[in-house]
């Protein structure tokens, strides 16, 4: 039993009136009704403990019933939903819920209050932000229910205890599969597309706009009707990605580690690679190949990925990019895209990443990506009033050009290259690949 503020008042209430009692006929305590004003007080005050108790006891037989519903995956550096159905029996309840979810998430809604009448059922739901991968034990939940006389609260824990695992973006997955889909079917996909194709996919009518070398008079002539040709980009291209895990990977970026980005896009780019029909492969490295996933296409292949990747973590180690290279020009014979995800520093520390991506052409098609941080952006933007952020500015702004540069040399050799903030390259990449898969670059 916990007692309620409403007791505590009436407990200062009963030393008010036995105070009151003892002053009787005089503003000071008179001796003589000291002992009535002691024995008042006490009287009141334990008539006042077992009213609470027996509201406390009241509530036992008819307490809420409270049960807790997530995603056994939830996604990284997301908000995920979290609901609580709250059931009432055969009276209203007044009730305090904290849910005790993993101390390494992060929430802003804890502890829940809420009001319900008799016989009702209410679905609460909160947030939580999980910021780093593998698996959590979720404890359970506290509840107090409030006595109708408002005197105290009735105070257990329902024993609900789960495992959960946090995955890569699922949630980003889920809304760009949607979004490739909407794509891909119909006016919108042939609206949306950049370039033109080299596949024949299907005869539609002539619309404003339309390029004229595309219209088959053959099949004009026999349906009486101008119809053009829908060329779509060429299917079953190989799409490799080479994810660097190596010490730069691990700064964190908006919360997030660094490499927790690079997976987050690269799973977001096998998606649009397998979508477009292309077979798609993933490669993690460091020193060495850390896990390799030959490419391969069909809806199978990205559940496989996301199941081999989500338990690996960057580490203190530098990269090497040579030899990541090497392996895929070993296994990899048929001319393929190859997107390295990464980061650099300036042209100096980038010596063997220059290297190692000159070796991919002419066979292959190389494509540096870099995640920036935009923390660094925001300081070399930022107006300064003092020497301590003119410094730190004026360190962001050589950083910045450093960078520059050595992605200068990158494309000198004939690199694509795409730097983007670490928070924008899911989306930034995605984009980039329909651009080239349309424009025929592969």
């Amino acid at each position: 039993m916990i007692p309620s503020s409403r007791v505590y008042q009436l407990l200062l209430l009963g030393t008010a009136i036995g105070l009151g009692v003892a002053a009787i006929g005089s503003d000071v305590i008179n001796p003589q009704f000291l002992g009535v004003s002691i024995l008042l007080t006490l009287g009141f005050d334990a008539a006042v403990l077992v009213l609470a108790v027996i509201d406390e006891r009241r509530v036992r037989s008819g307490r809420a019933v409270v049960e807790r519903d997530h995603s056994d995956r939830l996604s990284i550096g997301r908000n995920n939903p979290v609901q609580l159905t709250v059931k009432t029996g055969y009276q209203p309840a007044v009730l305090q819920i904290r849910d005790f979810y993993p101390q390494a998430f992060s929430t802003t809604t804890q502890p829940l209050h809420l009001a319900l009448p008799a016989h009702s059922r209410e679905a609460l739901t909160y947030q939580v932000f999980p910021s780093k991968r593998g698996e959590y034990t979720w404890g359970g939940i506290q509840v107090r229910q409030l006595g109708a006389w408002g005197l105290a609260w009735h105070n257990w824990k329902v024993p609900k205890h789960d495992t959960v695992a946090v995955y890569p973006d699922l949630i980003g997955l889920r809304s760009l599969s949607i979004r490739l889909t909407l794509q891909t079917s119909g006016n919108l996909r042939r609206a949306r597309r950049q370039g033109m194709g080299t596949e024949f996919s299907e005869l539609r009518e002539y619309a404003t706009g339309d390029d004229p070398r595309l219209i088959d008079w053959n099949a004009t002539a026999r349906r009486s009707r101008v119809l053009v040709r829908v060329l779509e980009p060429e299917q079953e291209q190989t799409l490799l990605v080479l994810l660097d895990r190596g010490r730069l990977m691990t700064a964190q970026v908006k919360g997030l580690a660094r490499f927790d980005w690079g997976l987050n896009a690269a799973l977001s780019l096998a998606l649009a690679g397998l979508t477009r029909g292309d077979r798609v492969g993933i490669g993690v490295f460091d020193r060495q190949m850390h896990a390799w996933i030959p490419p391969d296409r069909g809806q199978a292949q990205l559940p496989k990925m996301i199941e081999r990747l989500t338990p690996i973590h960057p580490v203190l180690l530098e990269p090497d990019y040579v030899s990541a290279v090497t392996t895929v020009a070993t296994r990899q014979t048929r001319r393929a895209l190859v997107v390295l995800i990464t980061e650099v520093i300036d042209s100096t520390a980038s010596t063997e990443l220059l290297v190692a991506m000159g070796r991919l052409s002419p066979r292959h098609l190389p494509f540096c990506v870099t995640l920036r941080d935009p923390q660094v952006d925001t300081q070399a933007h930022a107006l300064t009033t003092d020497l301590p952020t003119t410094y730190a500015r004026a360190v962001a702004l050589d950083l910045l050009a450093q960078r520059q540069l050595a992605l200068a040399k990158l494309k000198q050799k004939g690199v694509l290259v795409l730097d983007a903030p670490a928070d924008q390259i899911s989306d930034q990449l995605v984009d980039r690949y329909l651009q080239l898969k349309a424009r025929n670059q592969l």
